[in-house]
């Protein structure tokens, strides 16, 4: 399979498919790609940072990422750029390279995605919980564009964003190719979020 060359923003969160991401940008390594991304429509690629920090030298990324398109953009009140990312393809980093302005550059390989596939009997409660959930933030969750509560890719996503997980447990869901072993996950995970 062909690599693709993708321009990467290591963060200290995981960015899923279909998911959103606000993100401040004042770095000029990163004003560059925004300017390139929005010119050319290409997106860049979001990974959980392994080691370093956002801020400053390049960081290590983890190997599996999500490609992030540019939905929309404004000034912040403290006269930063505040973008708004969608979640696109997951993908695989076989190597990086370091641009002289400190840019990440990788050769990616994307991951293939089932198509869409139903909840299981065993996961059903989970797509009841992710409705609740999201009504309680005054979130849509049915409608067009929207995504599928029977979809068991789209209910395992949505969760893994919305439930309170560490960093290094998102990347791990991320990670994850099967959705129904991604569901089983956050089932066995869903006694720890019940009140004492």
């Amino acid at each position: 399979m062909a690599l693709a060359e993708l321009p990467l923003f290591p963060l200290g969160q995981v960015l899923f498919p279909g998911g959103g991401l606000g993100l401040r940008i004042f770095e000029p390594r990163y004003l560059d790609l925004v300017k390139r991304c929005g010119r050319s429509g290409e997106g860049f690629g979001i990974c959980l940072i392994l080691a370093g920090r956002e801020v400053g030298e390049p960081a290590i990324p983890a190997a599996v990422g999500t490609e992030a398109a540019i939905v929309d953009f404004a000034m912040t009140e403290d006269g930063l750029l505040g973008l708004t990312v969608e979640g696109r393809r997951r993908f695989h980093v076989e190597r990086t390279r370091v641009r002289d302005d400190g840019l990440i550059v990788a050769d990616v390989r994307w991951l293939e995605e089932p198509g869409v596939e139903p909840l299981r009997d065993e996961h059903a409660l989970l797509s009841v919980l992710l409705a609740r959930i999201m009504d309680k933030a005054g979130v849509e969750h049915e409608g067009p564009g929207k995504g599928s509560l029977a979809d068991a890719a789209w209910v395992g996503w949505r969760l893994a964003e919305w439930l309170p997980l560490a960093p290094a447990e998102r990347q791990a869901l991320l990670q994850l190719d099967d959705p129904h072993a991604r569901l089983q996950q956050l089932v066995e995970r869903l006694p720890d979020f019940q009140p004492e």
